[in-house]
C-alpha cells in the first residue's frame, strides 16, 4: 500500500500515524518491524507529539523502554509544552515516570501553562505519584504556582481530590495562598461544589469569610454555583450570611440568579437580608422575577420580602414581570398584594409596562388585581376577612361552572356591542381609564373593539364571581346602566337559559 499522508489535515504518514498508534497500544511487535522498515521514530504529528509522547501518555511500559533505545530526547515537548515525564505524571503511571527520571528527564520541567509535575499529578488525583515526587525527587518545591498562580493543593481542591488534599495538608503545604484572582482552595472547593474537601479545609482552620478580588467568599462561590452542601457546611461553621461583594450583591442575590428554592431557603432560614440591594439597587427578588425562578419569587415573598423595593429603572419586581410577560410570577405578586400605583422612571405603572410589551394576559391579571383590592378595601371589614392567601387567582377563568355565562358575555362583545359601547359599560362598572387604555392598546385593526369588549367583560366576570354577586343581575343592570335596554332583557334571557344550572339568576 502507498505510504501516503493519513489525511489532507495530517502531516503524518501512514506508516509513521501506525507507528504511534503502536507505541500508544504497547505493541512492541509492530513498532520493531516499522523501524526496519525505515519509520522516523522521532516524527512528530502536527501537535508536536512523537511516539515516546504517546507511550508514556497511554502507560506503555514495553513500547518506552523500546523507543528509548533509539530516541534519547526524553525532554522534547509537544505544542501544549507536555513532555514525556508530564504525561507519565498527568496520566499517573508511575513505573513510566520512574523510567524516565532514570533516564536523566529534566525533573523541573512546566508545560506552557506553568504546571509542573508536582501540579499535574495533584490536579489529576494521582497519590502514589505525589508520593513518588515527595519522597524520591529532590528539591521538590511544595507551593510554587503555576501561570494563575495556583499551587498543587489549589488544583486539587478546585478538581475536587479529598486524597490528594489531605496528604499535602500533611506534608505541610501552605492553606491560605491565594491565586491571580485572589481565590483560596476553600474559595475554589466552594465554587466547584467540592464539600468533603470544603469541610477538610475548613477544619485547618482558614478564614472563611476571606474575600478574593470581586470580593467574593466561599458563600457567594457556593451560592453562585448552587452548591447546597456546601451553602449549609459554611452556614454551620458560621460565615458572614450577609457579606457583601465589590457590586454589594449578597449570597441570596447569586442564589436567585444561578440556583434553586433550596439553597434559597437554606439562606433565608440563616436570617440573610431579603432586600438587600447591590450597586445597581436590585434586589433578590428583581433576580428571581428575571429568571423566571417562579419557586424562588414564592419563597422569598413567603419570606416576607418588600415588594415594593425599585432598581435603578425605578422597577419592582412587578413591573420586571410585566416587562417579560412572567405570567405565573406575576400572578404570585399581585395575589401577594402589591402597591399598583408605583411608577418607573419613564412614569409608567406595571400596567403601562404589561400593556406595551403586548402581554395581554399580564394586563388584563393587573386589572383584575387593581379592582379585586378596591373592592376589598371597600366590602371587607378586617384583615381576616381578606381573601389574599386563599385560592384567589387573576388568570383566565376555564372553569365549567362559569362556561355559559363567559359564551354569552363572548357573543355581547362580538354581535351586539357597537364600537365604543364596550368603554361606556366599563367606565359604568368603574373600569379607570388607565384600564380601558391598557385594554386597548393591543389594536389589531377595525374589528379589535370586539376583543377589547370580550377581555373588559371577563374582567368583570372575575370580580363579580369573586364578590359572589349574581352575574345574569350585574350584566342586566350595567346594560340597563348604558341605556341598551333591549340588549339587557335579552341577555338575562340568554344567561338563564343554561341548562346545567338548577337556579335562574343565581351566582354562577
Amino acid at each position: 500500500m502507498e505510504d501516503g499522508l493519513v489525511s489532507e489535515d495530517d502531516i503524518l504518514l501512514r506508516s509513521e500515524k501506525e507507528f504511534h498508534d503502536a507505541a500508544k497500544r504497547n505493541d512492541t511487535e509492530r513498532m520493531q518491524e516499522l523501524i526496519r522498515r525505515g519509520v522516523d521514530i522521532k516524527v512528530k504529528n502536527k501537535m508536536d507529539r512523537k511516539a515516546l509522547h504517546w507511550a508514556a501518555g497511554a502507560g506503555s511500559e514495553q513500547a518506552l523502554r523500546l523507543l528509548l533505545d533509539h530516541d534519547m530526547d526524553v525532554d522534547d515537548m509537544d505544542s501544549f509544552g507536555m513532555n514525556a515525564l508530564l504525561l507519565a505524571a498527568w496520566f499517573g503511571h508511575l513505573t513510566i515516570l520512574k523510567i524516565l527520571v532514570s533516564t536523566g528527564a529534566k525533573l523541573t520541567t512546566e508545560n506552557k501553562n506553568g504546571l509542573n509535575l508536582l501540579h499535574c499529578a495533584a490536579q489529576r488525583g494521582h497519590v502514589t505519584i505525589l508520593e513518588y515526587i515527595m519522597e524520591d525527587l529532590e528539591n521538590v518545591q511544595l507551593n510554587k504556582v503555576e501561570n494563575s498562580g495556583k499551587t498543587a493543593f489549589h488544583l486539587a481542591a478546585e478538581q475536587g481530590h479529598l486524597e490528594v488534599v489531605e496528604f499535602l495538608i500533611g506534608m505541610g503545604c501552605a492553606h491560605n495562598l491565594k491565586d491571580k484572582h485572589g481565590d483560596t482552595a476553600l474559595h475554589l472547593a466552594a465554587k466547584q461544589g467540592h464539600s468533603d474537601v470544603l469541610q477538610k479545609i475548613m477544619d485547618t482552620g482558614e478564614n472563611i469569610d476571606e474575600r478574593n478580588t470581586d470580593g467574593m467568599t466561599a458563600l457567594h462561590l457556593a451560592s453562585e454555583g448552587g452548591h447546597y452542601e456546601c451553602i449549609r457546611l459554611l452556614l454551620e461553621a458560621g460565615c458572614n450570611v450577609n457579606e457583601l461583594t465589590d457590586t454589594k450583591r449578597t449570597a441570596l442575590h447569586l442564589v436567585a440568579q444561578h440556583a434553586s428554592g433550596s439553597e434559597v431557603r437554606l439562606l433565608i432560614q440563616a436570617g440573610i437580608n431579603l432586600d438587600s440591594v447591590d450597586i445597581q439597587h436590585v434586589s433578590a427578588l428583581h433576580l428571581a422575577v428575571l429568571n423566571n425562578s417562579t419557586e424562588i419569587v414564592k419563597d422569598l415573598i413567603e419570606a416576607g420580602c418588600d415588594l415594593d423595593i425599585f432598581d435603578n429603572r425605578l422597577q419592582t419586581a412587578l413591573h420586571i414581570a410585566a416587562e417579560h410577560g412572567r405570567l405565573n410570577i406575576a400572578e404570585t405578586i399581585l395575589i401577594s398584594g402589591v402597591n399598583l400605583n408605583l411608577l418607573d422612571k419613564q412614569g409608567k405603572s406595571s400596567l403601562d409596562v404589561a400593556a406595551r410589551g403586548n402581554h395581554v394576559n399580564v394586563v388584563d391579571m393587573i386589572i383584575k388585581a387593581d379592582r379585586f383590592y378596591k373592592w376589598e378595601k371597600e366590602n371587607v371589614l378586617s384583615d381576616s376577612d381578606s381573601l389574599v392567601g386563599t385560592s384567589l387567582t387573576f388568570k383566565q377563568d376555564h372553569q365549567q361552572e362559569t362556561q355559559h355565562i363567559r359564551s354569552v358575555l363572548w357573543k355581547l362583545a362580538s354581535r351586539f356591542l357597537k364600537p365604543g359601547e364596550w368603554k361606556t359599560l366599563a367606565r359604568h362598572w368603574k373600569f379607570s381609564e388607565a384600564h380601558i387604555r391598557a385594554i386597548e392598546h393591543q389594536w389589531t385593526g377595525t374589528k379589535s373593539y370586539k376583543e377589547h369588549g370580550h377581555r373588559m367583560l371577563l374582567i368583570w366576570l372575575h370580580g363579580v364571581i369573586t364578590a359572589r354577586e349574581n352575574p345574569i343581575k350585574g350584566l342586566y343592570e350595567g346594560l340597563m346602566g348604558i341605556s341598551r335596554v333591549d340588549l339587557a332583557e335579552s341577555m338575562r334571557q340568554l344567561a338563564n337559559a343554561d341548562p346545567s344550572s338548577d337556579k335562574k339568576c343565581s351566582t354562577m
